[in-house]
C-alpha cells in the first residue's frame, strides 16, 4: 500500500466515516467484539437486523494479509460487509440489556480466512482498530430476520456457527427483556471453545433464567480429533445432533413444529439454504441442512404470505 501524508489521510476519513470504535475486545488474534457509536446518534434496530460496516481500501491491514503484487485494492473506495447487530446480553453491573437498550452498536467479528485467489478486503482492516478510531456504518438497518410471530409460550431454537450467533444473542435479550415463558434455546457450534466469545455471558443468563440453556459443540477440539483422547467424541455438528435427538434431550423440551421456532444462521452448508431451480448452476448440492432435516420432521420455511417456524438469513 502506497503511503500518503497525513493530511491527506485525514481528509478522506473526514469526508467517509460517519462513527467511531467505542471499545473492543480482543477474544483471541481472530475473533473480536467491537462497540460502535454514530456520529448522529443511535441507530434504531431490532434483534436479528444488520447494517454495514466500512473502511477504506487505503487503510492499513494486519501483518501477514498486506496487498499481493498487482492485487492493489482502489484507493478511493471503501471496503465494506455485512455484519448482524450482536448484543452484549448484561451491562457492567450484570443487568439485562436488549437492543432497545443501547446507544452503541456491537458486532461480534471474526478474521476472514486468506483466500486462494483474493485477499479478504475488510477484516485484516478491522483489526487494526483501536479505541476512538473512526470507521463506516451503515445509515439504516435492514434485514427480515426477526422475532415476529413467536407466542410467549413458544420454545425458541436458535442455531448458528461461529459468529453466526450475534445476532441471537441480540434475540435472546429481547426475549428475555420482554419476559418469555417459553423455553428459550441457544445452540452454537464452533472450531475450538476459545471461539466462544460470549460464553461466560451465557452461563450466567442460564443461571438467572431457568427456561434459558446455552449449548454448544465443537470439531477441532482433541476430543473430536483424537480418537486415542478419553474423552473421544468426534466432530460435533449441529445437522446430527439435532438429527440423533440429542438437542431436544439436552433443551429439556420436544421440538415440535407445533410449538417451537427455529432460526439458523451461519454456514449455507450448515443452514442447507434453499436452490431456486432457474437461479441453480451446476448440480443440485448433496449436503443436507438443517432446513431439509425440519421440513422433513414437520416444520415449514418462514415465507412471505406464508408464515412458518424455520427462519433463517439472507443477507449473504
Amino acid at each position: 500500500m502506497v503511503q500518503e501524508d497525513r493530511p491527506a489521510m485525514a481528509a478522506r476519513r473526514a469526508q467517509s466515516y460517519n462513527a467511531c470504535v467505542a471499545s473492543l475486545r480482543r477474544i483471541h488474534k481472530e475473533l473480536m467484539i467491537l462497540r460502535v457509536r454514530w456520529d448522529d446518534g443511535r441507530l434504531v434496530h431490532e434483534a436479528g437486523q444488520y447494517t454495514v460496516l466500512g473502511l477504506g481500501a487505503w487503510e492499513p491491514l494486519i501483518a501477514g494479509m498486506q496487498d499481493e503484487p498487482g492485487e492493489t485494492e482502489n484507493q478511493e473506495q471503501l471496503v465494506r460487509r455485512a455484519y448482524s447487530f450482536s448484543c452484549r446480553l448484561l451491562d457492567e453491573q450484570a443487568r439485562l440489556v436488549g437492543p432497545a437498550d443501547e446507544q452503541e452498536a456491537e458486532f461480534y467479528i471474526t478474521l476472514a480466512a486468506q483466500a486462494p485467489r483474493r485477499r479478504p478486503g475488510l477484516t485484516p482492516r478491522l483489526f487494526c482498530l483501536r479505541e476512538a478510531d473512526r470507521l463506516y456504518v451503515g445509515p439504516r438497518a435492514r434485514g427480515n430476520y426477526l422475532l415476529t410471530g413467536i407466542a410467549p409460550d413458544q420454545t425458541v431454537v436458535l442455531v448458528a456457527t461461529g459468529t453466526g450467533e450475534a445476532p441471537h444473542n441480540a434475540m435472546v435479550a429481547q426475549l428475555l427483556t420482554q419476559g418469555h415463558r417459553g423455553r428459550i434455546v441457544t445452540v452454537t457450534c464452533v472450531r475450538q471453545r476459545q471461539d466462544l466469545g460470549y460464553l461466560a455471558t451465557h452461563r450466567q443468563l442460564e443461571q438467572r433464567f431457568p427456561n434459558y440453556r446455552y449449548l454448544v459443540l465443537t470439531t477441532r477440539e482433541p476430543e473430536n480429533l483424537d480418537p486415542a483422547h478419553p474423552g473421544y467424541i468426534g466432530k460435533q455438528y449441529l445437522q446430527e445432533y439435532f438429527a440423533s435427538g440429542r438437542l431436544a434431550r439436552d433443551a429439556g423440551v420436544p421440538l415440535a413444529p407445533g410449538t417451537t421456532h427455529v432460526f439458523l444462521c451461519g454456514n449455507p452448508e450448515m443452514i442447507g439454504l434453499p436452490e431456486h431451480p432457474r437461479r441453480r448452476v451446476g448440480p443440485m448440492r448433496s449436503t443436507r441442512g438443517m432446513i431439509q432435516l425440519l421440513e422433513e420432521a414437520g416444520f415449514q420455511i418462514d415465507r412471505p404470505q406464508q408464515p412458518g417456524n424455520v427462519h433463517f438469513e439472507r443477507y449473504w
